[in-house]
């Protein structure tokens, strides 16, 4: 059941869970990912970047739309860190039911100004909108866009922000940063700034950046009012990692030998965001 972000953001913010957001960009990635959410019976987010958009093409986006479809699942297919009012349109023609406006490293107020604009086109059509407060930090091999350092959102802008723009959710800083982070380095949120926020605002919060974090703090966020995660380095480090060990065996070729190893390795990391977040067994609660 394809459904757009503001509905199924609204069932978590309702009853405290967060939703997975799974960046794909592989057929086997998918396949995996609907297969152990069907599993678990939590909703899911399918997400893809205009980067991965570009590598997948509009063929990959109809099969989404049409697995959706068919699936028992609440499912949600968004537009992950759109940085144009034209990738926005693109993304809407092709039927995504969710688009991030990723204008966060823009001042304030044009940033207000830009995700505006495509709250209004947007909502036209039925499609929700994410819009971004703050910067989210980035490491080296990442493409997702980001700062090198993180200015956190302050509490006082984000209620600015929502009412002047009127987007469905809303991305904030509190520490995180896209991408795997470095051996030595331990993430620690602020968990006190988020309390803060989800104090002055009502909408669904999002937190970007959601590999490699401490299972711990992912936890508290959740019950502090973050209802979307986006999780992309660690299902596809899972994923790519074993097809490393997997292809050593020089002997094979076909992929129904290479990929199944791989699909259960991403599905593992896939199960314990899922029971993470608390989004199993929460499918139910969209049909009541």
């Amino acid at each position: 059941m394809l459904i757009n972000m503001k509905e199924m953001l609204k069932v978590a913010n309702e009853n405290n869970f967060a939703v997975p957001a799974f960046n794909i960009s592989s057929l086997p990635m998918l396949n995996g990912v609907f297969k152990k959410c069907e599993e678990l019976k939590s909703p899911v987010i399918i997400a893809i970047h205009p980067d991965e958009l570009s590598y997948v093409e509009d063929s990959f986006v109809k099969t989404i739309i049409d697995k959706a479809n068919k699936s028992e699942l609440p499912v949600v297919l968004h537009l992950d860190h759109g940085s144009s009012i034209k990738q926005v349109i693109n993304a809407i023609k092709d039927g995504f039911t969710s688009v991030m406006i990723d204008a966060s490293t823009f001042k304030f107020e044009e940033n207000i100004e830009i995700t505006k604009k495509v709250v209004e086109l947007a909502h036209s059509v039925d499609v929700s909108v994410e819009g971004e407060l703050g910067t989210i930090g980035v490491d080296a091999g990442d493409e997702y866009g980001g700062s090198k350092d993180i200015q956190y959102t302050k509490p006082e802008d984000a209620k600015k922000f929502i009412d002047q723009t009127n987007c469905d959710s809303l991305a904030i800083a509190i520490g995180t940063a896209h991408g795997i982070y470095p051996e030595n380095y331990v993430p620690k949120l602020k968990l006190d700034l988020l309390t803060q926020i989800k104090d002055l605002v009502k909408i669904p919060l999002v937190l970007h950046g959601g590999s490699s974090n401490p299972n711990a703090e992912i936890a508290e966020a959740v019950k502090r009012g973050i209802n979307k995660i986006n999780i992309s380095s660690d299902i596809k480090v899972a994923f790519f990692k074993k097809c490393r060990e997997v292809l050593k065996d020089n002997s094979l070729r076909e992929p129904n030998a290479i990929y199944p190893a791989c699909i259960e390795a991403m599905c593992e990391v896939v199960e314990e965001k899922v029971k993470l977040f608390e989004s199993d067994n929460k499918a139910e609660l969209f049909f009541q």
